[in-house]
């Protein structure tokens, strides 16, 4: 798609823009994606936007989506909306805290990731899980640390 057209000159994207859209191309390489129906937006500096299709695939024995899919779901989130702050390097998630607030079936989830804090070597964001009525159904922190894995050397960051 070409760019925008603004009195007949063609925008170019920002540098910001590029490393957003570099991000959501990076969440569609990795493998593990491959096994769940979901699409991630940069939505901004520190945004970011999860979809997620909730299948009985994922559920656990008493009819709900296991915890391990919450978790994947805060954890992306968290982690695109901090990997904004950091252009040059892959974060690491160092740790990530849950809270489960309501049973998740089937159905499209929204996880939305917000960046905190920390721009140098630390950086915190949060995230929180919205089911298809609006409920809020969980919520995460995490904190992630810059690697030594340069973004462009990464299949999928570079376009």
């Amino acid at each position: 798609m070409p760019p925008e057209k603004d009195g007949g000159r063609a925008e170019t994207p920002n540098g910001a823009d590029l490393h957003y859209r570099a991000l959501e191309r990076l969440y569609g390489s990795a493998p593990v994606n491959a096994m769940f129906q979901s699409k991630l937006a940069i939505t901004g500096e520190g945004r970011s936007r999860l979809t997620f299709a909730v299948t009985r695939d994922v559920f656990h024995a008493a009819g709900a989506a296991h915890g391990t899919i919450y978790f994947k779901m805060l954890d992306d989130a968290a982690f695109y909306a901090a990997n904004t702050m950091a252009t040059d390097r892959f974060l690491l998630t160092t740790s990530f805290n849950l809270h489960f607030t309501k049973p998740v079936r089937e159905g499209e989830v929204v996880a939305e990731g917000r960046w905190v804090s920390g721009k140098r070597r630390v950086l915190v964001a949060e995230s929180r899980l919205i089911d298809a009525e609006g409920d809020e159904i969980g919520r995460g922190t995490g904190t992630f640390m810059r690697s030594r894995i340069a973004l462009s050397g990464l299949p999928g960051y570079s376009a």
